[in-house]
């Protein structure tokens, strides 16, 4: 088939995007492009949709996307389906109009109403039933609907939810590429300190203070720590780390350096929110530091441990002793460091690399 990636998806911000096109080209699909960034983070995006007076500057850098999304569309030849990136709540109206009888595939990794929730934005008044109007005009554009858990597509409205497929986040290839070699040493020698790295945008879904306040549980302890990423709980989170273990703290790293980063850690850090968006979802950050070769230790959800079974440490949601906990242990034994790593890289390798976890769409595609 030929597939055309369309919208104003930035796929260095956001790598879910890659990961769909590359897995479909390795199913020998025909994978073309048409985007034109629209240039605002997800933090932007939602508040944005939150702030619905602030929707003026969202629809003036939309209009000048779209007329180059237009114009582009009409370029090489026509595509059989068309899948719209993420956030892509506006492009797939566009798209439904410029491909009116072609499959339209929209990636709905977040629902913007669940989002600003989780985020505290939603507000009350009008706002919560205007972001669930959002939601609802995406959905019912899309021919096929992308989420990336089971619980993510039973959250959808019972009148969409037979278009719906599911599409674990995966890793792209670039996160393997950055993994030593398995039968490398840990990072730390035994008498080193643990290197433990996170990286995210301190969401409450990732419930980074949790993470803080372990880090000030284990000083003394033969552990440090990267964190890495900016956002909405990044002081709270730098508060509750005082007076812990030796943490350094990178406000921005470039997408192309980041799975070396990580690679060059014994631990990858997930999420360990305690909200209801935090108990549906995998995050990106599992499949991808254990794709680079990383330990994970994450919150004990059902989809993480269906995901990853014993390819992760698992935690309670919210319990920062039973993080340091984990931590404590994985510094103290190196055998079980390096197990740990292997059964994470194991785990990603065979079922979360871009051709795998595209299986279920492409037979949802295939004609």
């Amino acid at each position: 088939m030929r597939i055309l990636f369309f919208g104003t998806y930035d796929v260095k911000s956001h790598p879910r995007v890659g990961v769909l096109a590359e897995g479909l080209r390795a199913h020998g699909h025909d994978v073309a492009e048409c985007n034109a960034p629209l240039g605002l983070d997800t933090a932007s995006r939602v508040a944005i949709l939150a702030q619905p007076w602030r929707l003026p500057v969202l629809g003036w850098r939309l209009a000048s996307c779209w007329f180059r999304l237009a114009v582009g569309s009409r370029r090489g030849p026509t595509p059989d389906a068309i899948v719209v990136g993420y956030m892509g709540h506006f492009d797939v109206r566009l798209a439904r109009i410029l491909f009116r009888r072609k499959t339209i595939v929209l990636d709905h990794l977040i629902g913007a109403g669940d989002t600003a929730r989780d985020r505290n934005l939603s507000g009350g008044g009008l706002k919560p039933k205007l972001l669930t109007a959002i939601d609802a005009g995406a959905l019912k554009s899309a021919d096929v609907i992308v989420v990336d858990t089971d619980e993510h597509l039973a959250n959808l409205p019972e009148e969409h939810r037979g278009r719906g497929v599911v599409v674990p986040v995966g890793a792209p290839e670039d996160w393997f590429a950055a993994a030593p070699a398995q039968d490398a040493p840990s990072h730390g020698s035994e008498d080193g300190p643990l290197r433990v790295a996170f990286f995210g945008l301190y969401t409450p879904l990732q419930g980074a203070p949790v993470i803080g306040e372990a880090l000030s549980k284990l000083a003394g302890a033969p552990i440090e720590a990267t964190m890495v990423g900016h956002g909405q709980e990044f002081e709270a989170t730098r508060k509750a780390a005082e007076g812990g273990c030796p943490t350094k703290w990178i406000e921005w790293v470039d997408s192309t350096e980041l799975p070396a980063l990580v690679a060059a850690h014994d631990v990858c850090l997930g999420i360990f929110g305690t909200g209801p968006k935090a108990l549906r979802v995998v995050p990106n950050k599992v499949f991808q530091g254990a794709a680079a070769g990383c330990a994970i230790v994450t919150s004990d959800t059902a989809p993480q441990r269906r995901a990853l079974g014993d390819g992760a440490v698992y935690v309670p949601p919210g319990d920062a002793t039973a993080l340091a906990d984990a931590l404590n242990r994985l510094a103290e034994d190196r055998d079980e460091l390096a197990a740990a790593r292997k059964r994470a890289h194991d785990a990603v390798l065979e079922r979360f690399g871009c051709s795998a976890v595209v299986e279920t769409l492409v037979e949802r595609l295939a004609p």
